[in-house]
């Protein structure tokens, strides 16, 4: 399985994260043109830090603070692909709930509100996308110590809002040894919606790629820099560690239960569901249950709580989950005279392929610009995989 690693020894800011991303490989035209449909043409350069060469990523934007529903709004109308711009969505509500945790309910956005901010969390969530890997793993992060001045006026470091959004995750931290901002709120919130895999779960691993972001600062004799590590990890039983929510209801309408299953996804669930049941006293309701990572279970359980009404949920925690060896492989296929390349998400075991599924987005893609129903998009392309499977020797005839 492919695992992208942080290595936050310096702190992380939405700028050094794009910036070690687009180092490692990311698609830089996606990441631009998402960029760009926020606050307009970033800057994108390779630039030197304590003699390491990493990329470097300015938004250029105005200082304007906007309030949470009008950064939502730029995130949906945004140029990035769905799948990054509901991630963004995600970022940006775990600092609201951390805004509010401090200052209270009604709290306003103020640096992690600005344009630039917003550039940042789209870009970082496109280029993440863009690598399209199979989990996230975060080292220790530097936080820093000391003072600075904010819109509040002066407050320690780390800041209160980096705190509250590391507090709701299961990152680990480490002081650091510079009397200034290390790690940003948006750094912060970032990596916690990034992480999917403790570092202590992964294997032995090969590293593929290692990228540098660079921040703006560029102090003498340290290198004010993010690395990031692709790696080629030796897929282990259990593949990563999730929680399991569970609650019975008998007193909830169809609508209600499809509406909190949506609403559950939208804040992080890895998967959710509603099963039939017959309960007590003979009487139908519903199990509900979901999947998702142990620093989204509190949040969820709340969404649960109001939704549904219930007064209990169990949650089984740190259960293991057994992933498969996953690869996506492009394939070309002909579809109504025209050539198309989709990709194609594998399953592997023993060395043969499995299972094997074409990319939605994409062919969703083709069949809108084709003008032709999903199933003979997916068809096609899932035909001239197997051919292809097949005669690689993959995949039993």
């Amino acid at each position: 399985m492919n695992v992208l690693l942080f290595d936050p020894f310096n702190g992380a800011a939405g700028d050094m994260i794009i910036g070690s991303l687009l180092d490692l490989g990311a698609d830089e035209g996606l990441v631009r043109a998402a960029m760009r449909s926020v606050v307009g043409e970033p800057t994108i350069e390779r630039v030197d830090r304590s003699g390491i060469r990493a990329v470097q990523v300015r938004a250029h934007a105005p200082v304007d603070h906007r309030t949470l529903d009008e950064v939502l709004d730029r995130v949906a109308e945004s140029d990035a692909p769905a799948g990054a711009r509901e991630m963004a969505r995600r970022v940006f509500l775990r600092i609201h709930r951390a805004e509010e945790s401090i200052h209270g309910t009604g709290a306003h956005f103020h640096e992690v509100g600005a344009d630039d901010a917003v550039a940042d969390v789209v870009g970082a969530c496109t280029a993440l996308h863009s690598l399209d890997v199979d989990g996230v793993a975060v080292l220790p992060v530097a936080l820093g110590r000391g003072f600075a001045v904010g819109a509040h006026g002066t407050f320690p470091i780390p800041a209160p809002a980096t705190v509250a959004i590391l507090a709701g995750s299961e990152l680990r931290t480490v002081p650091g040894d510079e009397e200034r901002e290390l790690c940003t709120p948006t750094g912060a919130a970032l990596l916690a919606e990034f992480s999917t895999v403790r570092p202590e779960d992964l294997g032995p691993a090969a590293i593929r790629a290692v990228g540098y972001g660079a921040g703006s600062r560029n102090p003498r004799g340290r290198p004010n820099v993010l690395r990031s590590m692709l790696l080629a990890a030796e897929e282990r039983a259990g593949g990563d560690r999730v929680d399991i929510l569970e609650t019975n209801v008998d007193d909830v309408t169809g609508e209600a239960l499809a509406y909190t299953i949506n609403r559950l996804m939208e804040e992080g669930a890895r998967d959710a569901s509603a099963i039939p049941v017959v309960m007590k006293k003979g009487r139908s309701g519903h199990l509900v249950r979901v999947v998702c990572c142990p620093d989204a279970t509190d949040r969820l359980v709340r969404v649960m709580g109001a939704e549904l009404g219930t007064l209990g949920i169990r949650c089984i925690p740190m259960v293991h989950r057994a992933v498969a060896e996953r690869t996506v492989e492009q394939v070309t296929a002909s579809i109504r005279g025209r050539e198309f390349a989709v990709d194609v998400k594998c399953g592997w075991s023993g060395g043969k392929i499995t299972s094997f599924k074409a990319e939605y987005e994409q062919a969703a893609a083709c069949a809108r610009d084709l003008g032709i129903p999903l199933r003979e998009v997916t068809g096609a392309v899932e035909a001239a995989a197997r051919r292809l499977f097949i005669e690689r020797g993959v995949l039993a005839p």
